[in-house]
């Protein structure tokens, strides 16, 4: 069974370190030199591979990049592969928003099969031989899946309970009752049908498990299911496409992995911009609420993207109720792009 996830969601936080460990790393491996980037944010998006934890690629990318600040922006399950993205630098202050973003799916579905973890990794509680699957019969059974639904995080998950992780609590052998959370879910699309499997595109919002969907359909067609294979193939804007792949992520050149990363911004596309000249970006910075440029006024108290005279995004800000000032909700800090070689 696969060991499930042990990263938390959000801002990974900063890790101990720095220049001058970085040349003990360095000469503890042997190697003349280390590159650590001065100053570097924004975000790469990786195509993880399976049997790895989103964890496992943010302490990876914080030694192959030198950087301390690095988070994910939502946990994939360490079986499933797909669009993970990565924020790096100040860029991980965007984490929330990004999380916010709706994601896509596609997962193997094997019915007639019921597991402890909602994935064909899992301990099997029951199995039953599924002969006949037709197209219009799982359509219709997902159809109640669709839109605001309540859902039960499975055990094997990251949530917490009273301090631990559901996982942690599960691997003892503990089961807890876990209360039902609201989630949304945009779409079930049923791409293929091979009895007793079916190939399901999900689209839906933040917090829903794919596992607890697909065996609550299994159970709702009277025979159960589990996942055999789930690969996440779109985080708002980013999808697999934008992705390096995983063999990328573990041996290329650091330089080859700075150059797909993309600038903070990019967490927020389609987001309203808000331009400031150079006294007005000093004010915000500095906490203070500013007169928003006439051609940008508007707006009704939603969150904007805030940029200085040179383009570079200084933070989230959120429009006040009359449409005329711009109030700080999180600021980020000038990016120095560039990358030094530091001696071992």
């Amino acid at each position: 069974m696969h060991a499930r996830e042990a990263a938390g969601r959000g801002d990974a936080g900063r890790a101990r370190g720095g220049p001058r460990r970085a040349r003990r790393r360095a000469r503890d491996r042997g190697t003349g030199e280390v590159s650590v980037r001065v100053g570097g944010s924004g975000v790469l998006v990786v195509n993880k591979g399976s049997g790895v934890t989103s964890f496992d690629v943010v302490a990876l990318l914080r030694r192959r990049l030198g950087v301390r600040r690095v988070g994910h922006a939502g946990t994939l399950d360490p079986a499933a592969t797909g669009v993970l993205p990565i924020l790096i630098g100040e860029a991980t202050k965007l984490t929330p928003y990004l999380m916010d973003h709706d994601k896509e799916y596609v997962a193997m579905v094997r019915f007639g099969l019921t597991t402890d973890t909602h994935d064909v990794g899992g301990r099997v509680l029951s199995e039953v031989m599924v002969s006949r699957l037709e197209r219009r019969e799982l359509e219709e059974a997902s159809r109640p899946f669709v839109g605001r639904i309540k859902q039960v995080p499975p055990m094997y998950s990251a949530v917490h309970h009273e301090g631990r992780r559901l996982y942690e609590l599960a691997r003892e052998g503990i089961e807890v009752d876990r209360a039902p959370r609201e989630v949304v879910v945009h779409s079930i699309a049923v791409e293929q049908v091979a009895p007793p499997r079916a190939a399901l595109r999900v689209v839906c919002g933040k917090g829903t498990y794919v596992r607890v969907l697909a065996a609550d359909l299994g159970a709702a067609l009277g025979y159960g299911g589990a996942v055999e294979w789930l690969v996440r193939s779109r985080v708002g804007p980013f999808s697999l496409a934008n992705a390096v792949p995983w063999a990328d992520v573990v041996s290329a050149d650091p330089s080859a992995l700075w150059s797909r990363v993309t600038r903070p911004e990019s967490a927020l596309a389609g987001w309203r911009s808000v331009p400031l000249d150079e006294r007005a970006a000093v004010a915000f910075v500095h906490g203070q609420a500013v007169e928003v440029p006439g051609p940008a006024r508007g707006g009704d108290g939603s969150s904007v993207r805030v940029h200085d005279v040179t383009g570079a995004l200084i933070g989230v800000g959120a429009i006040t109720a009359d449409g005329r000032q711009v109030k700080p909700v999180r600021i980020l800090h000038a990016d120095r792009p560039g990358t030094r070689i530091l001696p071992a």
